[in-house]
């Protein structure tokens, strides 16, 4: 299953990178690779995980690659999660990245 977006979308001064339905161990590696390169192309980054139903411990560790990375870069990061908003808070994420329900208030959201 790849990124349902591999490249970085703009909307207006931030970047987008859409993840897919489903996160597990089969695609996570594509989708760290597809959220280390956005991080350094953008001031804010957002990961829309709007449609992402089910999101395993692999999918949690490349967000925290990305946060990392990103953090490196001057890169601030922004999720946008509901279905998978409790294995995010339970694992913590919720402590390093904001997460918005919804992508308008992710891009409305002021720094």
């Amino acid at each position: 299953m790849a990124v349902a977006n591999d490249k970085l979308r703009r909307i207006g001064q931030h970047g987008v990178v859409t993840l897919p339905t489903e996160i597990d161990v089969t695609n996570t590696d594509e989708i760290r690779q597809a959220l280390l390169s956005a991080s350094h192309d953008v001031a804010v980054l957002i990961i829309d995980m709007s449609g992402t139903t089910f999101c395993d411990s692999a999918g949690v560790h490349a967000i925290i690659a990305a946060y990392r990375e990103a953090a490196a870069a001057g890169t601030e990061l922004r999720l946008v999660a509901t279905a998978v908003l409790r294995i995010l808070t339970l694992t913590g994420v919720d402590q390093l990245i904001p997460i918005y329900p919804t992508l308008e208030a992710a891009l409305a959201a002021r720094t």
